[in-house]
Protein backbone atom coordinates (compact mmCIF):
# COMPACT_ATOMS: atom_id res chain seq x y z
CA UNK A 1 0.00 0.00 0.00
CA UNK A 2 1.40 3.21 -1.36
CA UNK A 3 1.77 6.11 1.78
CA UNK A 4 -0.86 8.78 1.23
CA UNK A 5 0.20 12.36 1.33
CA UNK A 6 -0.69 14.84 3.81
CA UNK A 7 -1.72 18.19 2.89
CA UNK A 8 -2.37 21.13 5.64
CA UNK A 9 -3.73 24.58 5.13
CA UNK A 10 -2.20 27.54 6.89
CA UNK A 11 -3.27 31.44 7.73
CA UNK A 12 -4.47 33.74 10.00
CA UNK A 13 -8.66 34.63 11.16
CA UNK A 14 -11.03 34.71 8.06
CA UNK A 15 -8.50 34.09 5.16
CA UNK A 16 -11.55 31.11 3.88
CA UNK A 17 -9.06 28.40 4.58
CA UNK A 18 -12.44 26.03 5.61
CA UNK A 19 -13.95 26.87 2.74
CA UNK A 20 -11.20 26.08 0.64
CA UNK A 21 -10.25 22.97 3.02
CA UNK A 22 -13.72 21.60 1.38
CA UNK A 23 -13.13 22.48 -1.76
CA UNK A 24 -9.32 20.87 -2.29
CA UNK A 25 -11.57 17.60 -0.62
CA UNK A 26 -13.92 17.51 -3.04
CA UNK A 27 -12.00 17.68 -5.77
CA UNK A 28 -9.79 15.50 -5.22
CA UNK A 29 -12.41 12.91 -4.39
CA UNK A 30 -13.66 13.90 -7.87
CA UNK A 31 -10.26 12.33 -9.12
CA UNK A 32 -11.38 9.12 -7.36
CA UNK A 33 -9.01 9.15 -4.39
CA UNK A 34 -9.50 8.65 -1.23
CA UNK A 35 -9.33 11.81 1.42
CA UNK A 36 -9.91 12.68 4.80
CA UNK A 37 -11.09 15.83 6.18
CA UNK A 38 -9.74 17.11 9.43
CA UNK A 39 -8.64 20.19 11.48
CA UNK A 40 -6.85 21.21 14.44
CA UNK A 41 -7.28 21.59 17.13
CA UNK A 42 -9.37 18.76 17.13
CA UNK A 43 -10.16 15.70 14.74
CA UNK A 44 -10.13 12.72 16.84
CA UNK A 45 -12.89 12.25 20.27
CA UNK A 46 -9.89 13.71 22.65
CA UNK A 47 -8.47 16.36 20.36
CA UNK A 48 -11.68 17.49 20.38
CA UNK A 49 -11.79 17.76 23.69
CA UNK A 50 -8.78 20.10 24.04
CA UNK A 51 -10.06 22.14 21.31
CA UNK A 52 -13.09 23.40 23.61
CA UNK A 53 -10.53 24.26 26.64
CA UNK A 54 -8.67 26.02 24.08
CA UNK A 55 -10.80 27.65 21.86
CA UNK A 56 -13.61 29.22 24.29
CA UNK A 57 -13.60 31.65 26.65
CA UNK A 58 -11.89 35.04 27.59
CA UNK A 59 -8.71 35.98 25.18
CA UNK A 60 -6.59 36.11 28.64
CA UNK A 61 -7.76 32.52 29.74
CA UNK A 62 -4.77 30.71 29.44
CA UNK A 63 -1.27 32.08 28.99
CA UNK A 64 0.65 31.53 25.38
CA UNK A 65 2.77 28.72 27.14
CA UNK A 66 -0.26 26.73 28.10
CA UNK A 67 -1.96 27.12 24.88
CA UNK A 68 1.51 25.64 23.58
CA UNK A 69 0.87 22.56 25.65
CA UNK A 70 -2.68 22.00 24.92
CA UNK A 71 -2.13 22.49 21.23
CA UNK A 72 0.42 20.13 21.02
CA UNK A 73 -1.55 17.41 23.48
CA UNK A 74 -4.24 17.56 21.15
CA UNK A 75 -1.57 17.46 18.00
CA UNK A 76 -0.62 13.91 19.74
CA UNK A 77 -4.16 12.31 20.14
CA UNK A 78 -4.98 13.58 16.25
CA UNK A 79 -1.93 12.62 14.78
CA UNK A 80 -1.97 8.70 16.93
CA UNK A 81 -5.71 7.83 16.27
CA UNK A 82 -6.28 9.78 12.75
CA UNK A 83 -3.81 11.31 10.72
CA UNK A 84 -1.49 8.38 10.37
CA UNK A 85 -3.57 5.42 10.82
CA UNK A 86 -5.07 7.39 7.51
CA UNK A 87 -1.70 7.94 6.09
CA UNK A 88 -0.85 4.56 6.09
CA UNK A 89 -3.76 2.72 4.59
CA UNK A 90 -2.66 5.37 1.61
CA UNK A 91 -5.56 7.61 2.01
CA UNK A 92 -4.73 11.59 1.60
CA UNK A 93 -5.40 14.33 4.30
CA UNK A 94 -6.37 17.42 4.07
CA UNK A 95 -6.25 19.35 7.72
CA UNK A 96 -7.08 22.60 8.34
CA UNK A 97 -4.64 24.15 10.78
CA UNK A 98 -1.70 21.78 11.73
CA UNK A 99 2.28 22.51 13.62
CA UNK A 100 2.51 25.82 11.85
CA UNK A 101 -0.22 27.13 13.78
CA UNK A 102 1.70 26.93 17.24
CA UNK A 103 5.03 28.62 15.48
CA UNK A 104 2.70 31.11 14.38
CA UNK A 105 -0.18 31.73 17.03
CA UNK A 106 2.04 30.75 20.39
CA UNK A 107 5.26 31.68 18.71
CA UNK A 108 5.19 34.53 16.43
CA UNK A 109 1.89 35.94 18.04
CA UNK A 110 2.67 34.61 21.59
CA UNK A 111 5.96 34.74 22.43
CA UNK A 112 6.72 31.41 23.19
CA UNK A 113 10.42 30.02 22.29
CA UNK A 114 10.72 28.60 18.44
CA UNK A 115 13.33 26.49 19.66
CA UNK A 116 10.87 24.99 22.48
CA UNK A 117 7.60 24.80 19.66
CA UNK A 118 10.29 22.88 17.70
CA UNK A 119 11.51 20.44 20.53
CA UNK A 120 7.54 19.73 20.93
CA UNK A 121 7.24 19.21 16.95
CA UNK A 122 10.12 16.98 16.81
CA UNK A 123 8.98 14.64 19.97
CA UNK A 124 4.99 15.00 18.94
CA UNK A 125 5.11 15.43 14.91
CA UNK A 126 8.36 13.57 14.14
CA UNK A 127 8.45 12.62 10.46
CA UNK A 128 4.65 13.00 10.05
CA UNK A 129 5.19 16.12 8.34
CA UNK A 130 2.87 17.62 5.53
CA UNK A 131 4.03 17.18 2.28
CA UNK A 132 2.56 20.73 1.62
CA UNK A 133 1.66 23.14 3.39
CA UNK A 134 -0.99 26.40 2.07
CA UNK A 135 -0.25 29.21 3.47
CA UNK A 136 -3.44 32.02 3.01
CA UNK A 137 -2.11 35.32 3.25
CA UNK A 138 -4.77 38.30 3.92
CA UNK A 139 -4.27 41.98 4.83
CA UNK A 140 -5.01 41.48 8.88
CA UNK A 141 -8.09 44.27 8.80
CA UNK A 142 -9.86 41.85 5.56
CA UNK A 143 -9.33 39.00 7.57
CA UNK A 144 -10.83 40.29 11.06
CA UNK A 145 -13.70 42.02 9.56
CA UNK A 146 -14.78 38.50 8.02
CA UNK A 147 -14.24 36.36 10.97
CA UNK A 148 -16.69 38.37 12.69
CA UNK A 149 -19.10 38.59 10.07
CA UNK A 150 -19.83 35.26 10.47
CA UNK A 151 -20.90 35.54 14.11
CA UNK A 152 -18.04 33.32 15.37
CA UNK A 153 -18.52 31.46 18.83
CA UNK A 154 -14.84 30.80 19.33
CA UNK A 155 -13.50 34.09 19.25
CA UNK A 156 -10.41 33.89 21.91
CA UNK A 157 -7.53 34.26 18.95
CA UNK A 158 -10.35 36.66 16.92
CA UNK A 159 -10.23 38.74 19.74
CA UNK A 160 -6.28 39.51 20.91
CA UNK A 161 -5.87 42.65 19.28
CA UNK A 162 -4.66 43.87 15.79
CA UNK A 163 -1.34 43.79 16.69
CA UNK A 164 -1.05 40.02 17.59
CA UNK A 165 -2.72 39.31 14.27
CA UNK A 166 -0.05 41.57 12.65
CA UNK A 167 2.61 39.23 14.48
CA UNK A 168 0.32 36.17 13.38
CA UNK A 169 0.29 37.03 9.99
CA UNK A 170 4.33 37.76 9.81
CA UNK A 171 4.93 34.63 11.51
CA UNK A 172 3.13 32.69 9.02
CA UNK A 173 4.87 34.58 5.87
CA UNK A 174 8.63 33.80 7.40
CA UNK A 175 7.32 30.06 7.93
CA UNK A 176 6.98 29.60 4.16
CA UNK A 177 9.59 31.98 3.15
CA UNK A 178 12.01 29.36 5.69
CA UNK A 179 10.31 25.95 4.26
CA UNK A 180 10.05 26.64 0.08
CA UNK A 181 10.20 22.96 0.02
CA UNK A 182 6.88 22.18 1.66
CA UNK A 183 4.87 25.73 1.70
CA UNK A 184 2.72 27.80 -0.76
CA UNK A 185 2.10 31.25 0.05
CA UNK A 186 -2.33 31.72 -1.94
CA UNK A 187 -3.35 35.27 -2.14
CA UNK A 188 -6.55 34.45 -0.37
CA UNK A 189 -8.00 38.25 -1.51
CA UNK A 190 -10.96 37.06 -4.38
CA UNK A 191 -13.51 35.29 -4.84
CA UNK A 192 -14.05 31.63 -3.64
CA UNK A 193 -13.54 30.69 -6.93
CA UNK A 194 -10.43 32.21 -7.93
CA UNK A 195 -8.87 31.31 -4.39
CA UNK A 196 -10.10 27.79 -5.00
CA UNK A 197 -7.78 27.61 -8.31
CA UNK A 198 -4.78 29.30 -7.22
CA UNK A 199 -4.91 26.17 -4.16
CA UNK A 200 -5.43 23.83 -7.15
CA UNK A 201 -2.65 25.21 -9.07
CA UNK A 202 -0.36 24.49 -6.16
CA UNK A 203 -1.93 21.39 -6.00
CA UNK A 204 -1.75 20.19 -8.88
CA UNK A 205 2.28 21.22 -9.14
CA UNK A 206 3.31 19.86 -6.21
CA UNK A 207 1.48 16.62 -5.74
CA UNK A 208 -0.26 15.76 -8.75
Amino acid sequence: MTQGRFITFEGGEGTGKSTQVARLVDRLRARDLEVLQTREPGGSDGAEEIRNLALNGDAGRWSPMTETLLMFAARSDHLERTIRPALAVGRWVVCDRFADSSRAYQGAGGGVAAAFIEMLDAAVVDATQPDLTLVFDLPVEVGLERAFGRGLFETRFESKGLAFHERLRQGFREIAAAHPERCVIIDADGDPETVAARVWAAVAERLL
